[in-house]
């Protein structure tokens, strides 16, 4: 483990805040050929992981057990200001794009996920 990590240490790292498994596999059929993915199952484990991962990127699913993804960019907003944050949700209303904006989310994908605009939106954060 150690050592795949030292050899792709170019690549910027996404952390994905995703419950649904589909979803993150999609998410991982889209991108891990540019980018080094670390998946964390549930609005905790996203916390956990932040901290340990240093990611480059989140994105961060709005409705996951244990701790929503408005929350837990609440919680990593308290002390990161810098890393970009991307909201996926299914819920695409404008109200749900506001609280994802408020909460410290530097954007907003709305599910089904377009491979396209989530590439563009990501290059536009971290190339």
């Amino acid at each position: 483990m150690e050592q795949a990590n030292s050899i792709n240490s170019s690549r910027k790292k996404i952390l994905v805040a995703e419950d649904t498994e589909s979803n993150y596999m999609l998410v991982s059929f889209i991108l891990k050929n540019e980018y080094d993915l670390q998946w964390a199952h549930d609005g905790v484990e996203a916390l956990e992981m932040y901290e340990s991962v240093k990611p480059d990127l989140i994105l961060m699913d709005v409705r996951m057990p244990r701790l929503g993804g408005i929350t837990v960019t609440s919680r990593i907003r308290e002390k990161d200001k810098i890393t970009p944050i991307i909201a996926l949700t299914a819920f695409a209303f404008e109200s749900d794009k506001n609280k994802t904006l408020e909460s410290g989310c530097n954007d907003f994908v709305a599910k089904p996920i377009n491979a396209k605009n989530l590439k563009e939106l990501i290059k536009k954060y971290i190339g």
